[in-house]
């Protein structure tokens, strides 16, 4: 075993250690003490099928980080840099993704039922059969995502479309099951 440490990512300081095998061993701790993790360095790391749930990585760098099939259910993800993180099948329940930018991750299957997308940045976004149900959009970028057989029931999608990938019944939901659209009197 060996001293592993999380450092912040703007100041360098460090946030946490112990002495653990892996990177993930340390976050995982972390987070079961209830230890602070805002503004972590955690890019590139592997976090797969970690338990972070209710874990607070606002501000978090999780770039490039595998956080596939992990647990994320009410944690606070607020300002986190998920670019190109992998997240697929992971549990985001609930979690507080506003103002995230996740570009280019990979949100396939992924649960973020009721989840806070609010201003998140999703665009090019792999989000093929995620579970958006009661999710807030509102202000997300969606633009060029692909929402293929995604789940987007009672969804807040006040958001943006350009070029969003989408299969022929959520069209016909988006226009027909939403408020997005009024049609006006001529």
């Amino acid at each position: 075993m060996k001293k592993i440490q999380i450092r912040n990512r703007y100041t360098g300081e460090v946030i946490f250690e112990c002495e653990a095998e892996t990177l993930k061993e340390v976050v995982e701790k972390a987070v079961r003490e209830g230890i602070d993790l805002r503004n972590a360095d955690l890019s590139k790391t592997n976090l797969k099928e970690a338990d972070l749930s209710g874990a607070d990585l606002s501000g978090a760098d999780l770039s490039e980080a595998d956080l596939g099939d992990a647990d994320l259910s009410e944690a606070d993800l607020s300002e986190a840099n998920l670019s190109k993180a992998d997240l697929s099948e992971a549990n985001l329940s609930g979690a507080d993704l506003s103002g995230a930018d996740l570009w280019d991750a990979d949100l396939s299957e992924a649960d973020l039922s009721k989840a806070n997308l609010w201003d998140a940045d999703l665009s090019e976004a792999n989000l093929s059969k995620a579970d958006l149900s009661k999710a807030n959009l509102w202000d997300a970028d969606l633009s060029e995502a692909d929402l293929g057989d995604a789940d987007l029931s009672k969804a807040n999608l006040n958001c943006i479309f350009y070029k969003t990938k989408i299969t022929p019944e959520q069209k016909e939901y988006i226009m027909e099951e939403t408020d997005l659209f009024e049609v006006g009197e001529e």
